[in-house]
């Protein structure tokens, strides 16, 4: 055994001032060995040990001593010929790797200081997220969901009003609507960016119509400026859904500061996200903003004065401080999405029956989703999913066909989303995704297309 302890590094458990604490916690002390071990990525190795329930994270293989010392002697190459392992959709893991030094010096700051609702990380985030947009007010909330429900009660939108928006995303946009007592009014969609059609909003405006609700969906902001042009000549305010696209730019200018008001979503899966919900509004309106404050918090205008109807629609400090750290690489993060992105794109261009996304040349796209367009979508999933590649489908039931909304909105009136709704699914994406993982992803999908048509 000697060989095998020559090869042995011992990982430490970064992060903690006092790591007696937490020794006796076996899942703790797992979880901190896998984050030590993804510094080794990119070598030969593996973790070492003689418990068969250790949970590496996915990060490394996990071999017995006896095992561990076969693999050195016959050397790494054995495993080229197993099967390629599954691959995450979203990389949470691999991100955390670079970052955990820092989210973990935040969490401790807020556990030492224990102020947890509204504490001064929330201040600095938002601070930093109104200079991101360079919107005039960011207030943070529990969710992205809560974020546009506070923004059509902060314009006062209820019952007897419509709101328009389209007939192609989560359902959260129609949902806060419905909350409200509004009525949500669902246009059609463009086949190629999957946004709303801004041709066909203007139809839809009645003397009940309060507001515009686009929706910035995969990553790319819809056209903005013909919608803020056709809300502007009916005096209607506009609410970008910018859950998927903080970070994404319009004719210079972010996401999230592209109209009346901007709302992101801080969900996990997001391209700046939380370990957790959480969300925020944009405005450069400053009564807006002050009324948005006070709903996150009972509508109070000060302690026990409620001035307003509100929620209880707070981030967690907690929650600001891990997008902190994380804000930290956040523009690597874009710079890398556009280029898997590209790259994407660049790999199918050629594959006949795959529409890939099409990015406007005035905007650009932080692909929350790397999504495509095919005939036949779930035998082509199917078939990449046996690869290994996991893919998801967003969204396979346009809103206005959904059972709680048939009743609020024509399916027939929107035949592009029906259409799309249809053929759409997303690829693994993610800023820490290698180009290996992605010629995988590409050579799977090409397989399963081919195969098919063959």
């Amino acid at each position: 055994m000697d060989a095998l302890f020559d090869r042995v590094e011992v990982l430490s458990a970064p992060g903690f001032e006092q790591p007696e604490l937490y020794r006796r916690a076996a899942v703790f002390a797992q979880a901190q060995i896998a984050a030590a071990a993804r510094a080794l990525q990119g070598q030969p190795a593996c973790i070492v040990t003689n418990d068969p329930a250790f949970d590496a994270l996915g990060e490394l293989a996990c071999r017995s001593p006896a095992q561990a010392l076969v693999w050195l002697q016959q050397g790494p190459q054995e495993d080229e010929a197993a099967p390629a392992a599954p691959l995450p959709f979203i990389d949470l893991a691999a991100q955390q790797a670079g970052l955990r030094p820092a989210i973990e010096r935040g969490i401790e700051t807020v556990l030492r200081h224990g102020q947890y609702v509204l504490g001064p990380e929330v201040q600095e985030l938002e601070a930093r997220l109104a200079a991101y947009t360079g919107a005039g007010h960011c207030v943070t909330v529990g969710s992205g969901t809560e974020a546009l429900l506070i923004s059509l009660m902060a314009l006062g939108i209820g019952p007897g009003d419509e709101v328009i928006t389209t007939a192609f995303t989560f359902v959260a946009t129609a949902e806060v609507i419905v909350l409200t007592g509004a009525r949500p009014v669902f246009v059609d969609i463009e086949p190629d960016t999957c946004n709303i059609d801004a041709d066909k909003i203007e139809a839809a405006i009645t003397p009940r119509t309060r507001a515009i609700m686009p929706v910035s969906l995969y990553g790319q902001p819809a056209d903005m400026e013909r919608i803020n042009a056709i809300a502007a000549r009916h005096g209607l305010p506009v609410i970008e859904d910018a859950a998927q696209s903080f970070g994404a730019d319009y004719q210079g200018r972010r996401s999230c500061n592209l109209s009346t008001i901007g709302c992101t979503s801080f969900f996990p899966a997001k391209p700046l996200g939380g370990y957790g919900d959480g969300g925020a509004i944009f405005t450069s309106d400053a009564d807006l903003a002050r009324a948005m404050r006070q709903i996150r918090v009972h509508g109070q205008g000060a302690r026990y004065v409620h001035e307003r109807i509100g929620i209880c629609g707070r981030m967690d400090t907690l929650q600001c401080a891990v997008l902190l750290a994380k804000l930290d690489r956040f523009d690597w993060e874009v710079q890398r999405r556009h280029a898997l992105g590209a790259r994407y794109s660049t790999l199918f261009a050629d594959l006949p029956g795959v529409a890939t996304p099409v990015i406007r040349p005035d905007r650009s796209s932080v692909f929350a989703q790397y999504t495509l367009q095919v005939e036949a979508r779930d035998a082509v999933t199917a078939a990449i999913g046996k690869a290994g590649v996991p893919t998801a489908v967003h969204y396979p039931i346009p809103l206005n066909a959904q059972p709680a909304y048939r009743d609020l909105g024509n399916p027939e009136a929107t035949p592009v989303a029906a259409a799309v709704a249809a053929r759409v699914f997303s690829l693994p994406m993610h800023p820490d995704l290698t180009d290996a993982a992605q010629a995988r992803i590409a050579a799977a999908v090409r397989d399963a297309v081919i195969g098919l048509t063959a």
